[in-house]
């Protein structure tokens, strides 16, 4: 995930790369579900993965001809990424970049912009980076966000009183001008899902995505 205020950089580059050098190394990262579902079909262009984490989904979509940009706030997400491009000669179409979000957004126009589970304990102003992904959209470009609706017994927040806002209530902060963007999809989706140690659980997945039309 990606994250990060002026004041806690550090401490959040610390956090991520702590979650990341803690699982091992997969050769063969999965892509997630709302990804494959929302894209097969789409013809292939510029795509940007907002918290590129594991990089099974860069790894897909580079698989189905897409040129990506993943950017993670973790150097070891980032590096190992890289690595797994190489390894599966895939390093022509992703580039793997350690970004903060806070400071500046990746350059580019993209016709797909992702960004998956994009929650964390650090500073983050999630709204203004989802903004900014919608206005760098190429006309015709989707921008696809997933959120967690529930929390999975591996998820490293267990708070209970945690409160995840709905699909629409994430587009009504976003504030998009209607004439310019279209929300065409947003949904409270259930799946079972599979966590690091193989154990599997119910989850509630929040889809919003949004199409620029102009």
């Amino acid at each position: 995930m990606v994250s990060t205020s002026d004041t806690s950089t550090t401490d959040a580059v610390a956090f991520w790369d702590g979650i990341y050098t803690a699982r091992p190394v997969g050769g063969n990262p999965q892509p997630n579900a709302r990804l494959t579902e929302t894209v097969t079909g789409l013809p292939p262009g510029d795509a940007l993965d907002l918290g590129c984490g594991d990089g099974g989904d860069a790894l897909w979509l580079a698989d189905q001809g897409w040129q990506v940009t993943a950017a993670d706030i973790s150097n070891v997400a980032v590096e190992r990424l890289a690595a797994l491009a190489r390894s599966h000669r895939r390093d022509d179409r992703i580039s793997a970049v350690q970004h903060n979000l806070h400071r500046s957004f990746p350059p580019g126009r993209f016709n797909l912009i992702t960004a998956h589970y994009l929650h964390t304990p650090c500073d983050l102003d999630r709204v203004s980076v989802l903004r900014s992904a919608a206005h760098v959209l190429r006309p015709g470009g989707r921008l696809l966000v997933v959120d967690h609706g529930s929390a999975a017994p591996w998820s490293w927040n267990q708070d209970a009183d945690t409160r995840y806002p709905s699909p629409q209530e994430l587009a009504a902060d976003i504030n998009l001008a209607p004439e310019t963007w279209t929300v065409e999809r947003a949904d409270a989706l259930q799946r079972i899902a599979t966590g690091p140690g193989g154990h599997t659980a119910e989850v509630t997945d929040h889809v919003l995505l949004i199409r620029r039309t102009a």
